[in-house]
């Protein structure tokens, strides 16, 4: 239910107004669906087993008992459109009487065609009481709150409000008290998120929201919410805490557009440089064939710089692309093996390996790890040809790969014995295009091993960084959800 204008307010038939009603449902126990005119068509669950099943086809009145002043309410929603907290009885099916106060709206701006959706707080009096006890202690302190405070009776209709609710949605503590939570929540797919956070078994904090101001404008809020018990453990409503977060979405959203903006055109400029390199390495290749026998050795020299140039470009080129396209897809929740791939790589890099006189130590048994095998592999391949590239000159040179276990993560761990890093460096490192000397060789990489490193954690959730002192080696470690 959004308190939107008549004029705003989509046009909706019955059918499409179903799924609306079943949402609100999840959230609030009595809820039916009138048609336009006036007959009922779905009822939940609750209430049903509370009056009995067989009203549907039937008209709203036939489920209060007589002199409820059903034709009065009828006359005020058909003229207006909506009731506020009109208090009804309702007829149970063991024919009792039930007090209950209903709020209710039109889906739609035409009376005659448009259906209606009723919320209803059925015995409302004692909830009332207990939670009035309980703030006789706590009001004081709320009232004070600068986040907004809502707290809720069992059947999700709110029973108090804070002065700062006004800053938040705009009305005044008064005008939401008595109304039905749902009234002020944007979409169904928030109603469904609100009712799992008032579930005993989960409550929530700081979880982002969109909501419906007064003047019809939606906002994001940080919701955190949790029963209120009473001190003999039985629940009389819950307690929500909101805080106006508008401003810090809009900044995340545009970083987000931005960022996108800017691996579309690193995409775009890297595929675009490839055509003029290939032409390059293709004209010096050709050179060296063709006229290699005719250059002396400084041709031969600059004929080589010109080459590594090239490769080196080709390189830079290809990382940027695969940087590029980390995160751009969703991430598979599927298992991997590490030892797998651990062992595939081991194998690509033992010439490497044995020239540089460099153990490889596996982990015997790990466990599976909640990541893409492409983006593990580059992950374990980045991490170890690091090491290698910048191990120093040590004896007994040797690199370890472990995997631990830990509540809801998993950590990786590529550890050496090599030259170490200065912890200024520990965060630089990470960042696209830093690299802390030379390789081995005496060659300089690309700078994009480490990010493409950080990229692939963060993208999955997870974190990377290293522990490290000069001359003591270096441990990187990369977290991973376990699930």
């Amino acid at each position: 239910m959004q308190t939107q204008s008549r004029r705003e307010r989509p046009e909706l038939d019955v059918t499409a107004a179903l799924p609306l009603s079943q949402a609100l449902a999840s959230l609030h126990d009595a809820v039916l669906l009138i048609d336009a005119g006036g007959s009922i068509c779905w009822m939940s669950e609750p209430l049903v087993a509370l009056c009995g099943d067989g009203f549907e086809g039937k008209s709203f009145p036939s489920l209060l008992a007589d002199g409820s002043g059903s034709r009065a309410l009828m006359a005020r929603l058909c003229a207006t459109g909506r009731l506020t907290h009109a208090a009804v009885e309702l007829v149970a099916r063991d024919g009792r009487s039930v007090c209950a106060a209903v709020s209710a709206a039109r889906l739609g701006s035409d009376p005659h065609a448009s259906p209606t959706v009723a919320i209803l707080r059925v015995g409302e009096e004692e909830w009332r009481r207990e939670i009035e006890s309980t703030l006789a202690t706590a009001r004081a302190f709320l009232e004070s709150s600068p986040d907004a405070v809502v707290i809720v009776d069992p059947s999700r209709f709110i029973a108090y409000a804070n002065p700062a609710v006004e800053q938040v949605l705009g009305y005044r503590p008064e005008e939401v008290i008595d109304r039905p939570l749902a009234l002020f929540v944007h979409g169904s797919d928030d109603l469904e998120q609100i009712a799992a956070a008032l579930h005993p078994d989960s409550p929530v904090r700081n979880r982002d929201l969109e909501v419906r101001r007064r003047d019809g404008n939606p906002l994001f809020v940080s919701v955190s919410a949790s029963l209120l018990r009473l001190a003999d453990g039985r629940v009389v409503g819950a307690v929500a805490y909101l805080r106006d977060v508008t401003e810090r979405r809009r900044a995340e959203d545009s970083l987000a557009r931005k960022n996108a903006e800017l691996e579309h055109y690193v995409h775009a400029v890297s595929h675009d440089l490839r055509s003029p390199l290939v032409s390059l390495l293709g004209f010096t290749r050709l050179l060296r064939e063709d006229y290699g026998g005719q250059l002396d050795a400084k041709g031969v020299h600059f004929l080589d710089r010109v080459e590594q140039a090239g490769r080196t470009m080709e390189a830079l080129i290809r990382d940027l692309l695969e940087l590029s396209r980390i995160g751009r897809t969703p991430q598979a929740t599927i298992r991997v093996n590490p030892r797998s791939v651990l062992l595939q790589l081991s194998a690509e890099l033992k010439p490497r390996l044995d020239a540089q006189e460099v153990a490889l130590i596996l982990p015997d048994d790990a466990p599976a790890l909640v990541c893409e095998r492409t983006r593990l592999y580059q992950l374990f391949s980045n991490l170890i040809g690091n090491a290698l590239d910048h191990m120093g000159d040590v004896r007994d040179a040797c690199i370890e790969v472990g995997i631990d276990e830990e509540p809801h993560h998993h950590v990786i761990s590529v550890r050496d014995n090599g030259r170490g890093i200065a912890p200024e460096h520990s965060e630089r490192i990470f960042e696209v295009f830093q690299s802390l000397g030379p390789r081995r060789d005496g060659s300089r990489g690309t700078g994009m091993g480490l990010a493409i490193v950080r990229k692939i954690a963060e993208t999955q959730g997870g974190q990377a960084w290293v522990e490290s002192e000069p001359g003591r080696g270096a441990c990187f470690k990369v977290r991973l959800p376990a699930a």
